[in-house]
């Protein structure tokens, strides 16, 4: 192939596609990390008036509450997720929960759709319930289960 890139196009030619190679290649690079770094910065933020959910990429010296496009005032509050269901197993789409601490609520917060306590940084359910999830979804014939 590099003979035959030589004999129809010459050195040039073959120096020339190598560098538009090395081009894409630093621009693909480059590109990733700039991709990776806004979807780390994204979040899913809660209305406490609405309680409706938007997603929010921060910037630098941003603080919460965030303006909510719900309620058009800094009423958004990052959400916490909850994986779990009523029946102690998992699920794949979460629920997202306005946390009682950041609206300055007392008691603990508690997920509407299983019943227990969230808390910050909340813990997924453990592997052994994502493999009974996997396996009641492969039964019912590769549909997600929620």
């Amino acid at each position: 192939m590099f003979r035959w890139i030589r004999e129809k196009l010459g050195v040039g030619g073959a120096a020339g596609i190598c560098l538009v190679a090395v081009v894409i290649l630093v621009y693909a690079i480059f590109r990733r990390e700039d991709v990776a770094a806004v979807d780390a910065a994204k979040r899913v933020y809660i209305c406490a008036e609405t309680m409706r959910t938007f997603e929010y990429v921060a910037k630098e010296g941003d603080k919460a509450p965030m303006m909510s496009p719900h309620s058009q005032k800094r009423t958004g509050w990052p959400a916490e997720k909850c994986f779990w269901t009523r029946d102690g197993g998992a699920k794949r789409i979460p629920t997202y929960v306005l946390l009682n601490d950041y609206i300055g609520k007392e008691g603990p917060t508690i997920c509407p759709d299983c019943g227990r306590k969230v808390v910050f940084h909340n813990s997924m359910p453990p592997p052994s319930k994502w493999r009974e999830l996997a396996e009641r979804e492969a039964a019912e014939g590769g549909k997600p289960a929620e």
